[in-house]
């Protein structure tokens, strides 16, 4: 199969993940949040990464010593689909792991309305914007 078909395959897999987060949430089950799209839906998602890696091994020039050695390695559409992959499964990983979170802090499920969407866009972003609202929220119930 071409990694172009796989993309497809994996964007909407990782979409689907974030329905099953969402739906977790929204219904208050904590298997659906913590489980299937904490865990197994990433590790799915990690076992194409893997198997896509396997298919890049050897087939680029490039290494992870600068910019351009980066870009040479991802001038390979496998790795550049494994690359892909990595982002939409710890994405998906982390944003679990912050509505969990959420839940342990005692914090407003609110707070995911901006949270959930940066970190499905921009990852480490609403990794940052959980990590703000949460020390927030501690100082504020310190005082």
């Amino acid at each position: 199969m071409a990694p172009e078909v796989l993309f497809k395959i994996a964007n909407l897999f990782a979409v689907a993940g974030w329905i099953c987060l969402i739906a977790g949430i929204v219904t208050n089950r904590r298997w659906l949040r913590d489980r299937l799209a904490g865990l197994y839906w990433p590790l799915t998602i990690a076992v194409g990464y893997a198997l896509a890696i396997i298919a890049a091994w050897g087939g680029s020039e490039g290494g992870f010593a600068s910019l351009t050695e980066v870009r040479q390695l991802f001038a390979n559409d496998w790795a550049l689909l494994a690359g892909w992959m990595h982002y939409l499964a710890f994405d998906l990983f982390v944003g679990a792991w912050i509505a969990a979170e959420t839940e342990r802090a005692n914090l407003s499920r609110l707070v995911l309305i901006p949270v959930l969407p940066l970190s499905f866009l921009f990852g480490p972003t609403g990794f940052l914007l959980f990590h703000v609202v949460r020390l927030i929220h501690r100082r504020g119930d310190a005082e």
